[in-house]
């Protein structure tokens, strides 16, 4: 049985080249069409038109930051004083080039970021000098992950 996407503007050709690059973004368009057995040029106009659609985002290049010095992966969950700071806020944050991602959350905290430093003392000065000094963040709350167990995309059900 054929799975339907949610999105009518994708179909399961479109999803498989997905998985497939997902896998590894590095295989060339001529390899996923002769895995798919298609031609390479149908693989491009797919690809133009998941871009098109904003499904595909960019690529990425994949570093191991423990191996080039950056040591600590930290989790912080961020308190606003009110939720209306919160856009003035992620401009701040946005500029803290330790931060890899930041949500809005629902829950006890109002924002959850991950951060990537050097070392602790590397963590307490983002912390200390950058973080708890935006406008509108009332205080923090620090977890530090001591082992990434899982890391992976979302799997496609192909």
């Amino acid at each position: 049985m054929e799975k339907k996407s949610l999105n009518l503007e994708i179909d399961n050709l479109d999803m498989q080249i997905l998985s497939i690059l997902m896998e590894d973004a590095t295989i060339p368009y001529t390899e996923i069409a002769k895995k798919l057995i298609v031609s390479g040029g149908t693989i491009h106009v797919r690809m133009k038109k998941m871009q098109d659609l904003g499904i595909i985002k960019g690529s990425n290049l994949l570093v191991d930051a423990q191996k080039i010095g950056y040591d600590v992966c930290a989790y912080l969950g961020i308190y606003l004083e009110k939720g209306s700071t919160y856009k003035d806020a992620v401009e701040k944050l946005r500029n803290i080039k330790e931060i890899v991602e930041l949500h809005y959350t629902t829950g006890a905290w109002s924002m959850f970021a991950k951060i990537i430093c050097r070392d602790t003392n590397h963590l307490r000065l983002v912390l200390n000098d950058h973080i708890q000094s935006v406008p509108g963040i009332q205080r923090t709350e620090t977890f530090i992950s001591l082992e990434e167990s899982i890391k992976r995309q979302i799997n496609l059900d192909l």
